[in-house]
Order: C-alpha cells, then sequence, then structure tokens
C-alpha cells in the first residue's frame, strides 16, 4: 500500500473535480462521458508518473532506502517499466476521445505538454528534479495546463475563473512535492540530487513551507474580492486546520527524518480538502 500509495490519487482527481465544478458553475454544462473519461485518464497517466519514477530512480540509487519503492519490492524494473507506459497509453487513449469528440485537439495537446513536464521533472536525459525545479514542473503540470484542460473538455471554451483556480491547485499538488523532500535529505545528497530542502536546509525548508501553505487562502480571497470567484469557495479556507497542523509538524520536526517523514501525508490532507470544498463552492455558487 505505500508502493501504490492510494491517498496520492487525489492529485490526478481533485483537478479534474474543480476543472468541471467551475464549468458547471459558468455554464450549466455537465458531460458525464467526458467527465469520468477524464478522471480515469488522469489516475492512469498518474500511476505511469509514480511508476516511471520508481525505474527512474532505481537508476541513480537514490532509492537504495526506499523499502516502498515498487522497483526494490519486486526486484523486476522492466516489468514496472512497461506497466507504466501501459498506463500512460491508455490514459493518453481517453484523452484523445474526448479530443476526437469534439473534433478538436485541444485537450489532447495540453495533457501531452503536462506529460512531457511529468518526463522532463524525472526522466533521462532531464532529470530537473534532481536540480530543484520538481515543484516548478508540478504546479505548471497540475495547475495552470489540467484546469483549464478539464473546463475546456467540458465547454471548448476558456474561462478566467478556471485560471485563477488552476493557480491554487498547482500551489497545493506542489507542496506535496515539496514535503516529501524533508526526510531524505541525506539519499538525495548521496545521489546529487539538489531538491528544495537540500539546497535550502530542512530550517530553512520549514521556514518557506509556512508561507507556501499559507499563500493558497490569500489568493482565494483575492479572487473573490476581483468577482472571479463565487463567495461561497471561501469554504476551503476550513482546510485551514490541516495546514497549521502541516506547518507545526514541519517545524517542530524539520531535522527528524523518522517524525517529518508522514509531513506528505499531511500535505495531501491539505490538497484533498482544499480543493474538494473550493469545487463545492463554486457548485454551491
Amino acid at each position: 500500500m505505500a508502493a501504490i500509495k492510494p491517498p496520492m490519487y487525489s492529485v490526478a482527481i481533485m483537478p479534474i473535480w474543480i476543472g468541471t465544478a467551475i464549468a458547471f458553475a459558468e455554464t450549466n454544462i455537465f458531460n458525464t462521458t467526458v467527465f469520468i473519461t477524464f478522471l480515469v485518464a488522469a489516475i492512469l497517466i498518474l500511476a505511469w508518473e509514480n511508476m516511471s519514477n520508481d525505474v527512474f530512480d532505481s537508476e541513480t540509487g537514490i532509492d537504495q532506502n526506499k523499502h516502498h519503492s515498487l522497483v526494490n519490492l519486486t526486484g523486476k524494473k522492466s516489468l514496472i517499466f512497461w506497466l507504466a507506459n501501459l498506463c500512460l497509453v491508455i490514459g493518453l487513449l481517453g484523452i484523445l476521445a474526448i479530443a476526437t469528440w469534439q473534433q478538436d485537439p485541444t485537450v489532447i495537446i495540453m495533457v501531452l505538454l503536462a506529460c512531457a513536464l511529468g518526463y522532463m521533472y524525472q526522466g533521462p536525459p532531464f532529470r530537473l528534479g534532481y536540480q530543484g525545479l520538481g515543484e516548478i514542473l508540478c504546479f505548471f503540470a497540475f495547475g495552470p495546463l489540467l484546469v483549464p484542460a478539464v473546463y475546456y473538455s467540458q465547454t471548448q471554451t476558456w474561462s478566467i475563473a478556471s485560471f485563477a483556480a488552476s493557480v491554487i491547485v498547482g500551489i497545493v499538488t506542489s507542496l506535496i512535492l515539496f514535503c516529501s523532500h524533508f526526510h531524505q535529505v541525506k539519499d538525495d545528497i548521496a545521489a546529487g540530487k539538489r531538491s528544495p530542502i537540500v539546497r535550502l536546509g530542512t530550517a530553512n525548508g520549514a521556514k518557506v513551507l509556512v508561507w507556501f501553505t499559507a499563500s493558497i487562502y490569500p489568493f482565494c480571497l483575492l479572487f473573490i474580492l476581483l468577482g472571479v470567484f463565487p463567495v461561497w469557495t471561501l469554504l476551503s479556507w476550513l482546510s485551514l486546520p490541516y495546514a497549521i497542523k502541516l506547518c507545526r509538524h514541519v517545524q517542530q520536526n524539520h531535522n527528524q527524518p523518522e517524525k517529518v517523514s508522514n509531513c506528505k501525508f499531511i500535505a495531501v490532507a491539505v490538497h484533498f480538502w482544499s480543493c474538494l470544498l473550493l469545487g463545492v463552492g463554486f457548485f454551491i455558487g
């Protein structure tokens, strides 16, 4: 279960939820077939991302102490690699089906760009995650590329609200990746990976985390004041207790790998509840 990481799949689900919620709120359009197809495709593409990450990391030696790596668990790197690619192909075929139904290539182009960023994060010869650029790539792949693409898949138009929401989704998704570095600083240094926490140090990283996490709530308020979001999206602020818990936990345990290792799962809770309630706010609004 640690290798499959079921909670992490909210990362794939929530952009689909929010993009669809905004489309329904603004146009009263809800295409169930497109929604389900995009949702399943996003989950499969994220499965590709997770499995191929284990494959590529096994080649650098960074995962030698990661007992829940699928490659380490099975000892079959080639099998995991081809299963990952199978998930990618099936997922992209789902997105291609949406583009075919609509006779419009926009959605498949945007998803292919997001997949390209995902590969550049982990795959050779790029491995940009090893240069500390993973959070930036994650922000664009799951935020400004994915959320507007979902909105477009429902409406075949663009929306300021979907781009605004994509900023929040991108930040809170990158937050999970940022938190995943705190407990593996030694392994990252040994493998030559210059993650943000390696560059900043755990103490400074914990301080950055506070600002990083806190930013999603003023953004929501700003978009409400600008008239882009309905006031009901303030419901996303109900996720604040999880955000506070995350920041306190990391500040207290940033240099204790055994204790801080679960912080990414608290970050998943921040992601899940803030995005879920943001979408609910659009539906109510």
